[in-house]
Order: structure tokens, then sequence, then C-alpha cells
């Protein structure tokens, strides 16, 4: 391959990397900034329980859910536009989404026990590293 064309392709290349990166960080931009307004219209009835991260993780679930079906059945999953909806809007929303879609993944491709230990490991894991972070700083 000439230096020429080599340049060509390296260009072509950074180009789309760049376009699937602006997709996803556009999507992630309006998931967190959707997160953030969830957030301040439940403000009133949160108090107590944290029901608009509970709203948000379930409603981010169905979400992608849904868009990871309409994108496998058209083969469409590594779409730019398929990734500023799921890995940007939805991850942008709520990563609880993306856990569960590949806890799922895991599963109906019967590895269990990949399933019980990534589900096990993130939320045991989770919670004991969020503890720890706070408690090193108090």
């Amino acid at each position: 391959m000439s230096e020429q064309t080599w340049k060509r392709l390296s260009k072509f290349v950074l180009m789309e990397l760049l376009k699937t990166l602006l997709a996803i960080g556009a999507g992630s931009f309006l998931g967190g900034a959707g997160r953030f307004l969830v957030s301040m219209a439940m403000k009133s009835v949160s108090k107590g329980f944290p029901w608009a991260t509970l709203a948000v993780n379930l409603v981010g679930c169905f979400l992608i859910g849904l868009l990871w079906g309409v994108f496998n059945k058209n083969g469409t999953e590594g779409s730019n536009w398929a990734l500023f909806l799921t890995v940007g809007l939805c991850g942008g929303f709520t990563t609880f989404s993306t856990f569960s879609k590949e806890a799922l993944v895991m599963l109906q491709g019967g590895n269990i026990w990949g399933f019980a230990g990534y589900v096990a490991i993130s939320i045991i894991a989770g919670i004991a590293l969020v503890a720890l972070g706070y408690f090193l700083v108090r």
C-alpha cells in the first residue's frame, strides 16, 4: 500500500471514529440532561426514597430493550444512529440500562455463571466501592 493510500485510509478511519464519538457524545448529553430533568421534576416525591433514580433506571432499561430489539432486527446495531440512541442517550440517561442488557445477553447465551457473577459483583462490589470512596474522604 502506498504512503498516500495509507494516509487517505487513516484520515477516513479517523473521520468515521470522530463521527461515531460525536454521535455518542450528543446522545450522552441528551440522556444526562434528561436524567437531570426527571430528577428535578420528581424532587417533591423523592423524599426518603430515590424514586427519580428508580424511574430513570426502569425507563432506561425498557428503552434500551426496545432499541436493541429494533436495531438487532434490522442488523444495524453498530450504526451511528444505534450508538447515538443506545450507548449515548440510554448510557447518558442511565448506565443501569447497559448493565441490564449486558447481563441479559450473557443469560441468553447460556452463560449462567458469567451472568450470576457479573450481576453479583457489579451490585455488591459497586455498593462496597461507593462506601469505600465515601469513607476514604470522610
